[in-house]
């Protein structure tokens, strides 16, 4: 699972047929998630050992020589990406050479400690390996068309989509390594693979906007390497060890500083304040590698792996420490989601909430916390890739992504809307899984401190307003449109395939709460309280309109909107105050003069700069 997805890379780099490249994509895409699948279904059925894990050793000392080489390249190949950086950005080759050249001194050190267990599988690791394998699929699918549409509406720009789809299956090699590998070393090289990715597909439209950004995202994600690389350094020096588990099996007071550089790393990666700007920075990519960063591959890399050090954090000052960043980084990104109005923005701004709502979950580090962690995982993952891929066919069809132009988009896109409905429901809505897992949270928060709570209310609140607002732009429908759902081909199979798949994860969440969840943390909070059929009711009702909408939408009858006595002869437009003729429109609030995105962003970097700070402090 770990090396196929290298194959594809390969393969695709050399060929430049759109037919072949497509078919390379689909048929790889389709053995990664079977693959993936029939793994999962495998280690769940096979009894697992004491500690309920999977290991795998390697008898053969060549991979650990293949490693140091791979760092060695990825050195190179940063290096070789900076070299035309103006003196000002000296230091991103800096940080390089500095976190590479300790690394590269220890590897050929002769001092790095034998690991006796390479490789190892539990029910978490499993989860990941799903979304990947299943999102991440359904993401490249989705990606052989919409790249052709892309291409045509940017001529400008060189059509290199063989190097973009390159870079997704080396993204896949990266994450599958990442939550397969017990090596922090191994670990520490397949994250910096994502960092390259992310650079590569950032800067993918090579303008100045795409340039700046990726260089910001690469300098960034740099600095949670280098926190890495220290981390492999006082793990390997001090405690003569470089297995994950191992490690995170020691004294909570003894292994803390090299755990809460690893935490660092991931808050890094999962875009948490102040390092934010660099998963926003990534809109300019086109729509796929949005929908990847956000939802299953890079993002959740850097949640992932303080899901793993939760036991470490718990009950300590520096694991509240991190809650708090992860709380004050839900609550700041939801507010700032309320003030926009590029949705591509508001996703980003969701996801750089939600994921900090996971980090306050593993900082807390209860098994009640955990479990609703992994849920919101599972469920965010989903609903966001498929919101994001939506978002980007919308803009592809009608030339732009703002929500106020969105505006009955029910009526010009029926069946992208519906899909579209379906991901923000699947976001806030009751019986969606998001819900659920945030309720869950709420209870293990309640035990802890009362402040957790309070974060997590005002926070699923604002999120609450910028889903509704946007939900009722995409259903006010004022006049009959021509419906613009041309031209959309295999798109379908990623499209519908995820709407179908955030249906179905909220219908049987139960099964996945047992045998998936419940195992890594030996706690089930909701299931044995909520009615299973009434949820599975609910789910069915809140169908019923959508494909209710669909059946009949041919024979929908559009009347004209009575405005008290206000209409003129166009049924579209009213008689303003001042005796002036103006096109009637719904408009949301985004409240920018209370909810200052510059202003906030200051404050809450400040405030996330400061923990961090006492993070290593206590």
């Amino acid at each position: 699972m770990i090396l196929f997805p290298l194959i594809p890379a390969g393969l695709l780099l050399t060929v430049k047929s759109r037919r072949l490249m497509n078919g390379i994509t689909i048929v790889s895409a389709i053995i990664i998630c079977v693959a993936s699948v029939g793994m999962a279904a495998s280690m769940i059925q096979d009894q697992p050992g004491p500690e309920g894990t999977h290991y795998f050793p390697l008898t053969s000392q060549v991979w650990n020589q293949l490693i140091i080489a791979g760092d060695i390249i990825l050195a190179l190949a940063f290096l070789f990406v900076c070299r035309r950086l103006p003196f000002k950005r000296y230091w991103i080759p800096l940080l390089v050479i500095l976190q590479y050249g300790a690394v590269g001194y220890y590897d050929l050190s002769g001092r790095v400690p034998v690991i006796a267990r390479h490789f190892f599988v539990d029910n978490l690791t499993i989860v990941l390996a799903l979304l990947i394998g299943i999102v991440g699929s359904m993401i490249a699918i989705f990606t052989t068309g919409y790249m052709r549409h892309y291409h045509e509406e940017h001529p400008q720009i060189p059509d290199r989509t063989n190097r973009f789809l390159a870079a997704i299956f080396l993204f896949f090699f990266a994450m599958y390594g990442i939550i397969f590998s017990n090596s922090i070393t191994w670990i520490y090289f397949f994250w910096e693979i994502t960092t390259f990715c992310s650079f590569v597909m950032i800067g993918f439209p090579r303008t100045e906007e795409a340039t700046d950004n990726s260089f910001r995202a690469l300098w960034m994600l740099l600095l949670g390497g280098a926190a890495f690389a220290g981390a492999i350094l006082y793990a390997s020096n001090h405690y003569n060890t470089i297995e994950l588990t191992t490690l995170l099996k020691m004294d909570k007071t003894v292994v803390l500083i090299p755990v809460l550089l690893i935490c660092f790393a991931g808050m890094n990666k999962g875009a948490q304040f102040p390092f934010s700007k660099w998963l926003l920075g990534a809109m300019v990519a086109p729509t796929p590698s949005s929908a990847l960063l956000h939802s299953s591959t890079m993002v959740k890399a850097g949640v992932y792996i303080c899901i793993r050090c939760a036991p470490v954090l718990r009950e300590t000052p520096a694991g509240m420490i991190v809650a708090l960043l992860g709380g004050i980084s839900f609550l700041a990104a939801s507010a700032l989601g309320v003030s926009q109005r590029d949705g591509k923005k508001v996703l980003a701004y969701s996801t750089i909430g939600n994921l900090g709502l996971i980090i306050l979950c593993a900082g807390i580090g209860t098994p009640l916390a955990l479990w609703a962690a992994v849920m919101l995982i599972i469920f965010h993952g989903l609903a966001k890739a498929l919101l994001f891929l939506c978002v980007g066919t919308v803009e592809q069809q009608i030339g732009n992504r703002d929500i106020e132009d969105m505006h009955g988009l029910i009526s010009k896109m029926p069946l992208i809307t519906i899909l579209m409905l379906i991901g923000i429901a699947g976001m806030f809505l009751a019986p969606f899984g998001m819900l659920i897992s945030k309720w869950a949270v709420l209870e293990a928060l309640a035990r802890k401190s009362p402040v957790f709570p309070v974060i997590v209310i005002f926070g699923g609140s604002l999120m609450l307003f910028f889903w509704t607002k946007w939900m009722g732009q995409l259903i006010a429908v004022t006049r009959p449109e021509p419906h613009k759902e041309k031209g959309i081909g295999i798109e379908w199979v990623g499209l519908i395939g995820l709407a179908i798949l955030t249906v179905m994860i909220c219908a049987f969440y139960w099964a996945v709460g047992i045998y998936l969840v419940q195992p890594i943390f030996g706690t089930d909070p909701i299931l044995g309280r909520v009615d299973i059929r009434m949820v599975s009711i609910m789910l069915g009702t809140m169908l019923l309109l959508p494909l209710g909408f669909l059946i009949r939408w041919r024979h929908l009858v559009h009347v004209d909107p009575y405005l008290s006595g206000a209409n003129v002869t166009d049924p579209h437009m009213f008689m303003g105050s001042l005796g002036k003729e103006r096109y009637w429109w719904f408009k949301n609030y985004y409240l920018k003069q209370y909810l200052n995105e510059k202003k906030i962003t200051l404050v809450t970097n400040l405030l996330a700069i400061l923990f961090l700070i006492l993070m290593f402090i206590y």
